[in-house]
């Protein structure tokens, strides 16, 4: 998911990774401009703090940051 977060010098984009059993925050990334390295960053602190060991669902809001073929890639890259 991705937050938008209005400060005096502009906004900032907060993308967070959120474990649905747990309801806790295991990944994030804030950036000044939406890009696919921010919601990569946050999925990528996700893994490093969780190292699963089994497949892991990967569910999104199906934004375009989450639909391109990269993020596709980058999934089973990470065996996701």
């Amino acid at each position: 998911d991705i937050t938008y977060i209005k400060t005096h010098e502009g906004w900032l984009y907060l993308a967070v990774v959120v474990d649905l059993f747990s309801r806790r925050v295991i990944g994030w990334s804030m950036k000044s401009r939406i890009t696919k390295e921010l919601v990569w960053d946050a999925l990528l602190m996700a893994i490093w703090r969780r190292s699963p060991s089994q497949k892991v669902l990967v569910h999104s809001n199906q934004g375009s940051q989450y639909t391109s073929h990269d993020w596709n890639k980058f999934l089973k890259q990470h065996g996701l």
